[in-house]
């Protein structure tokens, strides 16, 4: 890859595969939300089956170079869940949370905690939306408990391990899951 490939990968201009890609669209609507909006090349029931399968979700959530390991995953309204990412360097990430609402192929809410910093609990709703041509439009909205846990999820590197991922959910789109 030329570095001229990197710089654009890191922008979002090209994916990994070096074909344009549908940009991450990240807004903050009030002091203590991020607003996502992505658009993937697959109708919402295989979109949301991505993110409710955990032998799916591991193959792309995240960073291209981490390993996820799914612990504990029942989506249903009280179902727990628990993954732990893996960096290259072997430091693990574990995050954890409970599904609050599961509407196949349409929305998905959920806690998310990241374990190594115990009670800054996030609220996520994401959102499948049909659009032309057998696409799909996920929205996340996220709600922090405060600006200060909003602000440290964005220097986080959160935008860029969700713009990978997202990369590698196409590829396992591409691939027919």
């Amino acid at each position: 890859m030329s570095q001229f490939d990197k710089l654009a990968k890191l922008v979002g201009e090209v994916g990994a595969r070096g074909e344009p890609n549908h940009p991450v669209t990240l807004t903050l609507p009030s002091e203590q939300e991020i607003l996502i909006s992505r658009v993937f090349d697959a109708p919402p029931e295989r979109v949301f089956r991505a993110h409710v399968d955990p032998k799916a979700l591991a193959d792309w959530w995240g960073p291209r170079e981490y390993v996820n390991t799914v612990d504990r995953w029942e989506p249903r309204k009280g179902g727990a869940w628990r993954i732990v990412q893996r960096a290259p360097d072997s430091t693990e990430h574990p995050f954890r949370g409970v599904f609050q609402e599961v509407v196949p192929s349409k929305r998905l809410t959920w806690t998310f905690e990241y374990e190594r910093l115990p009670g800054h609990v996030l609220t996520e709703t994401m959102t499948f939306e049909p659009e032309p041509g057998g696409r799909t439009k996920l929205t996340v909205h996220a709600v922090f408990p405060s600006q200060e846990d909003r602000n440290g999820m964005l220097a986080s590197g959160m935008e860029w391990g969700m713009r990978e991922g997202y990369e590698r959910l196409d590829d396992l789109l591409d691939r027919g899951a």
